[in-house]
């Protein structure tokens, strides 16, 4: 039922601006950023080294495509991360929380 969304951006203020968003359009409850995010990874047969922002995306999984669409709309690498874990237990009050955030 509930979510978390993995998705790693180029700099702080596209990572501000797309939390802020999902946020506010209530697709998302709240999104961690945390900065200095080393990433090591292939992009077009070459091995890449670069310092990203990772954001940390709690929502529902009926969500899920809503925050999947607006990534790729407000994204400007052109295979952004979206990756999804469901969130096996949590405090009862804090997944309240979610659900009410999102309505």
């Amino acid at each position: 039922m509930f979510q978390i969304i993995l998705c790693t951006c180029p700099d702080i203020e596209s990572a501000k601006s797309i939390a802020q968003h999902l946020v506010k359009e209530k697709h998302a409850a709240c999104v961690n950023i945390i900065p200095n995010v080393i990433s090591v990874y292939r992009w077009q047969n070459e091995v890449e080294n670069d310092t990203e922002i990772q954001l940390i995306i709690k929502t529902r999984t009926d969500k899920f495509n809503d925050v999947a669409d607006e990534i790729k709309r407000l994204h400007r690498y052109d295979t952004p991360e979206i990756i999804a874990m469901n969130i096996q237990q949590g405090d009862n009050n804090y997944l309240n929380w979610i659900t009410e955030s999102l309505k």
